[in-house]
């Protein structure tokens, strides 16, 4: 007897079974049932059961405690008709009796008509399987395969790349930092204590012509904030009784209108802000009112020096012809406009804003500010144009305004992306090594040399990236990036890229590195705006060669040729080395929310101010987090 052939959809006929015959006969040698085949016929009769014990089961539901439906709710106990109590001490709201039922045999049939169709459709992939060969099968488990494969891949990606480990030395160089300006301060604390710097060698004080031949405690003022930020609360006090006792602006001294406002005025504020010490404050106004008589000129431009007890001004011999210089009368915004804040006396206010009133109706040729001008008669000097000195912090204090006055200062910002603009059409340049530079415009001509002084460019590209027209800010960004000096570890003063010479000192007055900060000024605003490993590299290489090669046992020196070997040092621990070169070391290795960029704005001796409107809120949030917290 043979049994009834199946034929199946597409018409091909399954060879018949005979009495005693093996399924498969074409195949009988070979071929062996797929794991696929196996577990769909597994997975069939699991259906067919699941089916059969449906339908002939008996029907529990009406034994069933509780009929739920959708509008079935379990609640807290309330006293209401229709409740029953659950063995819980719950209540069961029970819904409409009957028409329940007729829903749940709807259900029921619904259910059964799907385990129907669920199973039809089971059975008809079986009998499909049935027809294929052994190649196709395997072809077809290798292809499903594959796509599960693929499918697994697009909704799980795998693990996301972790974020890199921190660094764990990142600590230890912080309190390294910390170690160098203990030893620096330690060194002046004992050998200068009152003067202006300090001689590491011959361990006593030192002065220079910016300061007179007034005592006035420049590098006691210039470190108070780094002091704080670093946790070294003993040094600070001392300090602060210094200046409390013995800061006193009546000598008969001529003082650099310039340095003593970026590093008096700026320190004693800063150091104000962070402490809340009142003393602080209050020196700050008495000082300022002693630079007010170096804005009598018949332009209102400040000299370059003014007499502390006579109210004298003069400018600098040298300076093209009796000229005030960009770089020191176009940097007292910052410090002038938070006396008027603290004060509420609109004097220092008017001041600066009269100076950049001035400015914005002169002629600029090529767009370049020239570094020279005439106080007298309100006319350019020298056309000589720099990022370095004589010009830099002039453009740095553009963008600075408009960041402290929360960018509400547009005047401020137009100026400056005015200026970058120009800057970056005649001024940088690429070397023929690829070094990104910016050269110095003179008559009409780039010098292709660049000051270590220019160095801070970098951070001031990054720091103005945001807010840049024309969504420059990934070119600014980029262009801050790309500056040469940042390879240095110890950056002689000026280097030339030049008749084959890539950033190389040529002269030996410009070999010499006095502890400046600029170049690692930018590598701390390179790593708050990148979080690039290499700024935390590269500052950590010039923190060792200052320590290997500037530290002495009295201090820290500048040394006078940064190519020799065995450097010749010139004697003098510059109170800017503890303002800005050891802050900005010690931030570089610390988190972001130590003084934040979003809330405090450094001047150009690295004293951070607030920016306006957040002092108050941000003082307290100092103090509270991080004057115990080192």
């Amino acid at each position: 007897m043979t049994t009834p052939a199946l034929l199946p959809l597409s018409g091909r006929r399954i060879p018949t079974l005979s009495p005693g015959a093996s399924s498969f006969p074409h195949h009988r040698a070979t071929l062996r049932l797929s794991e696929k085949f196996i577990l769909l016929l597994i997975l069939s009769a699991f259906i067919t059961l699941c089916f059969g014990a449906f339908f002939f089961l008996p029907d529990n539901s009406k034994h069933k405690r509780f009929d739920l439906g959708l509008e079935d709710v379990l609640i807290p106990h309330i006293d209401s008709p229709k409740e029953g109590k659950h063995a819980s001490g719950q209540v069961v709201i029970h819904g409409q009796g009957g028409h329940d039922e007729n829903r749940h045999r709807e259900e029921e049939e619904s259910l059964r008509d799907k385990i129907r169709a669920d199973h039809e459709r089971a059975l008809q992939e079986a009998k499909e399987k049935l027809r294929k060969s052994r190649e196709e099968l395997q072809a077809e488990i290798q292809t499903e395969k594959t796509k599960v494969v693929e499918d697994l891949k697009k909704k799980d990606p795998g693990p996301k790349p972790l974020p890199p480990p921190p660094e764990p030395d990142v600590k230890e160089k912080r309190d390294k930092i910390r170690e160098m300006m203990k030893h620096a301060w330690d060194s002046y604390r004992q050998y200068g204590w009152g003067h202006n710097e300090l001689k590491p060698i011959a361990k006593k004080g030192h002065s220079t012509n910016i300061f007179g031949n007034s005592q006035l405690g420049a590098s006691i003022v210039d470190a108070l904030d780094t002091l704080f930020i670093m946790g070294l609360q003993d040094e600070f006090k001392d300090g602060q009784e210094w200046i409390e006792q013995n800061l006193d602006f009546s000598a008969n001294a001529e003082v650099s209108v310039f340095e003593v406002n970026i590093r008096f005025i700026g320190g004693l504020l800063a150091a104000y802000y962070l402490s809340g010490q009142e003393v602080f404050k209050m020196k700050a106004v008495a000082l300022a009112e002693k630079l007010i008589p170096a804005f009598n000129t018949p332009t209102g431009i400040p000299w370059a020096m003014v007499n502390l007890k006579t109210g004298v001004g003069r400018n600098w011999g040298w300076a093209s012809a009796g000229s005030s210089i960009l770089a020191e009368f176009g940097t007292l915004h910052m410090e002038f406009v938070h006396l008027t804040y603290l004060t509420g006396n609109p004097v220092y206010y008017q001041k600066v804003m009269h100076i950049r009133k001035l400015l914005a109706k002169m002629d600029r040729p090529n767009g370049l500010y020239p570094n020279y001008l005439n106080p007298r008669t309100g006319r350019w000097g020298q056309h000589h144009t720099s990022v370095g000195g004589l010009g830099d912090s002039f453009y740095e204090y553009l963008l600075k305004a408009w960041l402290m006055s929360d960018k509400t200062d547009v005047e401020a910002r137009k100026a400056y992306d005015d200026a970058i603009e120009a800057i970056e059409r005649h001024l940088i340049r690429k070397s023929n090594g690829g070094l990104t530079f910016i050269g110095e415009w003179k008559n009409g001509h780039l010098e292709r040399k660049m000051g270590h002084l220019a160095c801070f460019a970098g951070g001031m590209l990054a720091l103005g990236a945001d807010g840049s027209p024309d969504d420059k800010a990934g070119h600014y960004l980029q262009l801050g990036t790309g500056e040469g000096p940042l390879i240095l570890k110890l950056g002689p003063e000026a280097f030339k890229f030049d008749s084959g010479l890539e950033a190389v000192a040529v002269r030996q007055n410009e070999k010499y590195y006095i502890l400046r900060p600029e170049v690692i000024e930018t590598y701390w605003y390179m790593w708050r705006f990148t979080h690039d490993p290499k700024y935390r590299q590269w500052g950590w290489e010039a923190a060792q060669a200052i320590d290997r090669f500037c530290r002495v046992s009295g201090g820290f020196s500048g040394v006078k040729d940064v190519y020799s070997s065995n450097p010749t040092y010139d004697d003098v621990q510059q109170s800017f080395f503890l303002a800005e070169t050891l802050k900005y070391l010690y931030l570089l290795f610390s988190n972001d929310d130590l003084l934040p960029l979003e809330t405090w704005v450094f001047n150009t001796e690295a004293h951070p101010l607030p920016v306006l409107g957040f002092r108050c809120q941000k003082r307290v949030e100092v103090q509270g987090k991080y004057m115990f917290h080192f």
